[in-house]
């Protein structure tokens, strides 16, 4: 476990996340958004992790921009930034909600507050369990509702989602937390007239390679190849594809990767009753008295 590329990766992560909490985006397209976010990681010596997701009010995760997404921000919407940095595929996930209008104020930080309660008791030993149990006893003393079917994740090296997860809500089953392994945790928060489920909606603008295996089309395979030497099995978007690929040969041949179960694409997450839905998520560590969080700033 490289520790030190964990902690670089998270460092990066966290800077660019307070600048994004502090930047007015009203009025900037989505497309803007991640490109800026995204070169904001590169600059300071990062990887892309994953796509920048740039969820709007009810979608609660998986929504990049498109190319050419002309999605703005408005003074009204709540959208969840959530980034991703890696340092030779040791990755920081991170991310904040920004809203622009005071009525969101107290669901926005329902998923800050429920972050940092879940943060406080982790330590190596700690059960899974307990952290949805925090997680839920927080958000519903607030007066709202966490997300059932959503959750943290524990990370590997090139792995976003590592084979553990963390709840929202208590949950029968769980693991121990271990030092040797890193983990994100990301309370996702909705109104008390929300479902408190996400459903997969239509778009899918976010895929990955699932598997490494011919398809006998010349071009499809020549693009397998890009994705493999560029992102590894890390999410890319159609957005990165559009730099080196005409878009409507990316699209035809993206289609025919997903056919052959080469390439897997990622549904937008909506809020089940159609409500909105904040998130506060950090990378960290266990240790033997508590947690090294990489994202902190």
């Amino acid at each position: 476990m490289q520790v030190e590329d964990y902690i670089k990766a998270g460092k990066i992560a966290a800077e660019v996340r307070e600048n994004v909490r502090k930047k007015n985006w009203i009025g900037i397209t989505l497309e803007d958004i991640c490109e800026e976010v995204e070169n904001e990681i590169l600059k300071r010596g990062a990887k892309l992790a994953f796509p920048v997701n740039t969820s709007l009010n009810e979608v609660a995760a998986h929504y990049t921009a498109e190319p050419n997404d002309q999605k703005t921000v408005t003074d009204t919407d709540l959208i969840k930034i959530d980034l991703g940095a890696q340092i030779n595929g040791y990755i920081a996930d991170t991310a904040v909600t920004v809203c622009y209008d005071p009525q969101y104020d107290s669901l926005i930080q329902a998923a800050e507050d429920a972050l940092q309660n879940a943060i406080s008791i982790i330590k190596i030993g700690v059960k899974s369990s307990d952290v949805g149990r925090t997680i839920e006893k927080t958000v519903k003393q607030l007066g709202f509702k966490p997300i059932a079917n959503l959750s943290g994740h524990s990370l590997a090296q090139y792995t976003i989602h590592a084979g553990k997860s963390i709840p929202n809500i208590w949950s029968i089953g769980s693991f121990s937390f271990k030092g040797d392994v890193a983990y994100a945790c990301e309370p996702f928060v909705t109104t008390e007239k929300g479902m408190g489920f996400v459903r997969e909606g239509k778009i899918k603008n976010i895929f990955a390679l699932g598997s490494r295996k011919r398809t006998k089309n010349d071009e499809a395979d020549k693009l397998q190849e890009y994705i493999w030497t560029n992102f590894n099995m890390l999410p890319f978007a159609l957005r990165w594809l559009v730099k080196d690929w005409e878009e409507k040969k990316a699209r035809e041949l993206l289609e025919i990767l997903i056919k052959k179960k080469v390439v897997h694409a990622y549904p937008i997450l909506v809020e089940a009753n159609g409500q909105r839905v904040s998130q506060a998520e950090h990378t960290f560590i266990p240790t033997e008295t508590g947690v090294t969080v990489t994202t902190t700033f």
